[in-house]
């Protein structure tokens, strides 16, 4: 009983999860600046993928792009670059519970604008942004958590937030038509709703009671959605496993030689062929890959090969950033992995690294 009492009650995996959003918006807000002189052939009106196309195809998988709204190139710019602030001030903690929500709206709204684009890690991003706006990324490491602690310090009230929830709500009242044919809306106002239920009784409740109903609410929703990003990572590396084993060149020891071979994912030929030129590495590489993915789940339980696990699946997604020139999905899977990071190793020491304890 004791356990979904502290699970409800008590905020698990902050600093996990403060790690989770500035590696996540991070690594959006670096392909954002690296692909900025390209964007218009990316995601605007020089785009391959016409603009109708994407209209048809968000209305068949009642899907949803901010991107299709406006055909001029004054709406694009700005909705380009209004994900690259979003995403910036996600990375830097500021109004988390905002900013969450729109850089779930830039990342779904870019992802389903050109569908065709992409490594994988941005299926994965756009996975996770979804969970990331249910959580309490700000807790630690954010302007958030340095506002809060200033403001009890101070007995001040922060009112810059309602008038922020104000704000976006009148930003939603005007592009909810936008959403038509999706749940989108739903969800969004319920988001808004949420909020702004947390100001009111934040500012005129007179019992302790709903303001303690309500962070409670809060934790467990957060304890939630970490426990499904965990879940959904074990998932991907297990998936990911179970597929390799069913194949013939996986099983014989030689996929990853093939893989090596693919004339589209070799960045580097003569180091690649190099690698695969040496066929007793190649063989321990390949069923070394299939025995950690398909292991991954099962050995998190384990607090002394945990660590060294993420430090594996580290290694293996640097080879293949560098040997299959996927960084983009790389990257994405590494930042996942600091999910399950443990907490001592992140959490600062209280004590001071100066100070000696008295004699």
């Amino acid at each position: 009983m004791a356990r979904p009492i502290a699970f409800a009650c008590d905020a698990h995996a902050r600093y996990q999860c403060a790690l989770f959003r500035i590696g996540l918006s991070g690594l959006v807000l670096a392909f954002l600046l690296r692909e900025w002189p390209h964007r218009r052939v990316l995601y605007g009106d020089r785009s391959p993928w016409a603009l109708d196309l994407a209209a048809r195809l968000v209305a068949e998988n009642h899907a949803f792009t901010v991107l299709t709204w406006n055909a001029g190139r004054w709406w694009f710019e700005c909705a380009y670059h209004g994900a690259i602030l979003v995403a910036a001030l996600l990375m830097l903690g500021w109004r988390t519970r905002a900013t969450s929500v729109l850089f779930l709206i830039a990342v779904l709204s870019l992802q389903n604008r050109n569908p065709l684009i992409g490594d994988g890690g941005d299926n994965v991003i756009g996975v996770m942004a979804i969970y990331l706006a249910f959580t309490q990324c700000g807790a630690v490491w954010s302007l958030d958590a340095r506002r809060a602690r200033r403001n009890r310090r101070d007995g001040r009230v922060d009112r810059a937030g309602f008038v922020m929830w104000q704000i976006l709500g009148v930003a939603l009242l005007w592009v909810s038509d936008g959403f038509q044919g999706t749940a989108w809306a739903a969800v969004l106002w319920t988001f808004w709703a949420c909020q702004g239920l947390w100001y009111a009784a934040r500012r005129w409740s007179r019992g302790a009671w709903s303001r303690e109903l309500l962070d409670a609410a809060a934790t467990m929703l957060h304890n939630c959605a970490m426990l499904v990003i965990a879940a959904q990572i074990c998932l991907i590396y297990a998936t990911a496993g179970w597929y390799k084993i069913q194949g013939t060149r996986w099983q014989d020891g030689s996929g990853l030689h093939y893989a090596l071979h693919l004339h589209y994912f070799s960045p580097w030929p003569g180091l690649g062929s190099l690698l695969a030129s040496h066929m007793l590495l190649i063989v321990l590489l390949s069923y070394g890959t299939v025995v950690v993915q398909v292991a991954f789940p099962f050995l998190l339980g384990y607090r002394r090969l945990k660590t060294a696990l993420l430090g594996l699946m580290i290694l293996e997604h640097a080879g293949i950033a560098v040997l299959l020139g996927l960084p983009f999905l790389s990257a994405a899977m590494v930042v996942c992995d600091a999910v399950f990071l443990p907490t001592a190793l992140l959490k600062p020491s209280r004590r001071s690294s100066g100070s000696r304890p008295r004699r």
